[in-house]
């Protein structure tokens, strides 16, 4: 009877320890670092989303436009060019550990925000362009989704924050010595000022 009872009273100890490791070890923040790397990915996915969303809105804005200032044909050229680059533009699966990719990103993105401010600018000589009720409504959905991709990238930048700060400071140091040496740090956004202003909009 001693005898069956003594593996089983092993095996229970045994598996005891066993989960007193693992709440000492996630409480110790083993898995801080994926944690983290997964939160910045994730809301990098929603920055791609959101400039995605712009993409979407600028074919119909140009031809709103072009229906009453066609002869502003250099700025929406621009407007197109700018959009054709953004959504051709190949991003590599390592962008967000890679400087050069990612600084392409940014300023490809810029480029096209420069020329929607430059093509909304060019709307205020056009009073009847203005109150188009269609140029009106993608007006409204362009400045949301301005707004949109500013706390996207907000939530980016604070996300990559964390994570960069885990994986160079202790204990997120020693975890990732350990058991996360592909760890690399993220780039985040530094695109110069004038070129990660919303779009003014103006009624």
């Amino acid at each position: 009877m001693l005898a069956l009872a003594h593996p089983r009273s092993r095996t229970f100890v045994r598996a005891l320890a066993l989960a007193i490791a693992s709440l000492a070890l996630a409480g110790c923040g083993i898995n801080t670092i994926p944690t983290l790397q997964e939160r910045a990915k994730a809301s990098w996915s929603e920055v791609l989303n959101q400039y995605q969303r712009r993409a979407d809105l600028i074919p119909n804005l140009v031809e709103t436009v072009k229906g009453y200032a066609a002869q502003e044909s250099k700025v929406l050229t621009e407007v197109v060019e700018a959009r054709a680059k953004a959504t051709q533009m190949q991003i590599p699966p390592d962008i967000l550990t890679n400087p050069e990719a990612f600084k392409k990103f940014q300023e490809v993105q810029g480029q096209l925000t420069g020329s929607l401010a430059r093509l909304l600018a060019v709307v205020e000589n056009y009073p009847d362009l203005k109150s188009n009720q269609n140029f009106l409504a993608l007006q409204s959905q362009l400045e949301g989704t301005e707004n949109r991709i500013a706390i996207a990238r907000g939530d980016y930048i604070k996300a990559v924050q964390a994570y960069n700060t885990e994986i160079r400071t202790i204990p997120g140091r020693w975890w990732r010595a350990v058991l996360y040496p592909d760890a690399e740090p993220m780039q985040n956004f530094t695109v110069a000022e004038e070129t990660t202003k919303v779009p003014e909009v103006k009624f």
